[in-house]
């Protein structure tokens, strides 16, 4: 199966409203690879935006690339058929095109997505991967979705799934971390040494939330190289990002609802870095993580402990 790598659009929790337009110009601009989730809590306006671009003929459901997300609290297996089938109630979809475990690491399942006790420390659930693998195995043989992937699994992670006794369906793709100030190469070789697509997100970069983000890493899009080379091509620093990874064959999922930017970034094929571009790009690789999630650093599954 292949990401629409040039169609990629990413959503989060949002005010009421925002979402279902957002995807409305998106899919009018020519995005068709939409990625969300069921803790973002806006899976109904998505729906409703495809079923909407549906009718009026814009396109049909096989256009559209949807990718759907196990949280964390859904890890145990009798738990996963009930999460997906929540995920397509709420789009009204009959069928998702990619469904990813979205943190190899999980939590108490319950009425809350993140569980604490009294002291404010989040609980934690025994994860069994394996296991969880193939729940999701079973969601794909009963058709609710095309096919399986993960989301922030390191390489010993990814191998607890391509080594599983008796594995039925492989994992197409790993979303992770991916940008020129975090340009993920060896898992990345790793990934496409067993035809695992990478799914960059943060391709830009992220907010600058001291709560989960890492406030060492400088603004990426204000780096002077990649300033320069925008005004070399008369693109953004964001379009120079995104082309980037492209051409590294990675699949980038910017986030915007600002419908300048969801314009802008969709304008990123009618130019091409040139090999010593793409090698000074990589050249500002710092190696530090914008989305370190420390809160669940001291989780025995945390998958960013591991070089890779």
């Amino acid at each position: 199966i292949i990401l629409k790598q040039n169609n990629s659009f990413y959503f989060d929790k949002t005010p009421k409203g925002t979402t279902l337009e957002a995807v409305k110009l998106a899919i009018e601009v020519g995005y068709r690879h939409i990625d969300g989730a069921l803790m973002y809590f806006n899976e109904h306006e998505v729906g409703q935006a495809i079923r909407e671009k549906i009718a009026d003929g814009t396109l049909k459901r096989e256009d559209i690339f949807y990718c759907g997300k196990l949280w964390n609290t859904f890890h145990p297996p009798e738990l996963v058929r009930a999460a997906l089938q929540q995920t397509l109630k709420t789009l009204q979809l009959d069928y998702v095109d990619l469904y990813i475990i979205e943190m190899p690491i999980a939590f108490k399942p319950g009425e809350t997505f993140f569980p604490k006790d009294e002291n404010g420390k989040c609980l934690y659930h025994e994860t069994d991967l394996c296991a969880t693998w193939e729940a999701l195995e079973a969601c794909k043989e009963a058709g609710l979705t095309k096919s399986l992937g993960v989301s922030n699994f390191n390489k010993r992670q990814l191998e607890l799934i391509l080594k599983k006794p008796g594995l039925k369906h492989r994992p197409v793709s790993n979303q992770v971390e991916c940008h020129p100030y975090f340009t993920q190469p060896k898992l990345l070789e790793y990934c496409q040494q067993n035809n695992i697509l990478v799914v960059g997100y943060s391709p830009l970069g992220t907010s600058r939330d001291a709560s989960w983000v890492n406030l060492a890493c400088p603004p990426m899009l204000e780096d002077e190289l990649l300033v320069s080379i925008a005004h070399k091509h008369k693109k953004t620093p964001a379009q120079v990002a995104l082309r980037f990874n492209i051409q590294r064959g990675v699949a980038v999922i910017p986030k915007s609802f600002n419908p300048h930017h969801i314009k802008d970034n969709f304008q990123v094929f009618d130019f091409s870095l040139s090999d010593a571009e793409m090698k000074a790009i990589l050249g500002l690789n710092k190696n530090i993580r914008f989305v370190e999630l420390p809160m669940w650093s001291d989780h025995p599954e945390y998958p960013f402990n591991d070089s890779y």
